[in-house]
């Protein structure tokens, strides 16, 4: 039978469906996990004055339509080569950001999963036209290989200092979503996806694998969220506390840690979106579950 060429993308295909359901799904599942240091969840809005649940149920809701069309995108640019992916989707990710903007009444909820989940849905769409494997790995290889250079051009490069991430950038080196998209998602592919398959394997549940691999980014991520609000020593003392928590299996104290947070006016919004990462690539099939 003749394949279909690449050029010629088809309505979009039943795995593609699925994985823009998962992306919108990772949303709720990151929101509604309770407790959450710092962070807005079923029980408090954390360290936020400006939003509450009903905000990011609201901005799930207003992002999803959109994850199918990321992914779209991703099919019909498959010919072009890697790099020109990210300009080709800048369009659709700031029309995106408008729509969760309007469903919130202006308040940032979801923005940097914006930029996450709409890479990962059109390296998602990439692969899937151009008939190669899909996996976790897979997909943020996909996605350093469109961010490349990204830190770069719009942070060490031309930075004018003008946005929080740009003068976290310059003051300390932290290179925030762009660097984390341009590594492939790198702290989600070596630490909390590990860890989140682990306890799921151990049969000890979603909640516990959620609240850990939570931890373990809040330990290892330079979080710009944290570091806007509480400077280098908020965002140095939250990756010790995080540690300690994880090391002492201490989910039972993660009140206390969100009452610590909420004092300090400390929200890992950065840690939040790499959760939203990791349970959706948790979701794909490893490459040992595809062999029959």
């Amino acid at each position: 039978m003749r394949s279909q060429p690449v050029n010629s993308p088809s309505p979009a295909p039943q795995p593609a469906c699925d994985f823009a359901r998962a992306a919108y799904r990772a949303l709720l599942v990151e929101v509604n996990l309770t407790p959450k240091p710092g962070l807005v969840d079923r029980h408090n809005s954390g360290a936020h004055r400006d939003m509450d649940l009903g905000h990011f149920y609201r901005s799930a809701r207003a992002i999803g339509p959109w994850l199918p069309r990321f992914i779209r995108q991703g099919r019909e640019d498959a010919t072009l080569p890697v790099e020109h992916q990210l300009a080709r989707l800048r369009p659709l990710g700031l029309a995106c950001e408008n729509h969760m903007f309007r469903a919130t009444g202006g308040v940032n909820t979801h923005k940097g999963s914006v930029f996450s989940l709409g890479l990962l849905c059109a390296a998602f769409g990439r692969l899937h036209q151009q008939r190669r494997a899909i996996s976790a790995e897979t997909l943020c290889a996909e996605t350093a290989a469109m961010c490349q250079g990204l830190v770069a051009n719009e942070l060490r490069r031309n930075n004018a200092g003008q946005t929080a991430g740009q003068r976290l950038f310059a003051a300390h080196g932290l290179s925030g979503a762009r660097g984390e998209a341009e590594s492939g998602f790198r702290l989600v592919i070596a630490g909390a996806l590990p860890l989140y398959r682990r306890r799921m394997a151990a049969g000890q549940g979603e909640q516990r694998a959620l609240t850990d691999s939570l931890l373990w980014l809040m330990a290892h991520n330079d979080d710009t969220n944290v570091a806007s609000r509480g400077g280098i020593g908020g965002l140095r003392w939250l990756q010790r506390r995080a540690a300690a928590l994880l090391a002492q299996n201490g989910a039972q104290d993660m009140q206390r840690f969100d009452a610590e947070c909420i004092a300090r006016n400390l929200s890992p919004g950065g840690s939040a979106d790499l959760l939203i990462v990791t349970w959706l690539l948790a979701q794909l099939p490893q490459p040992g579950d595809q062999e029959s």
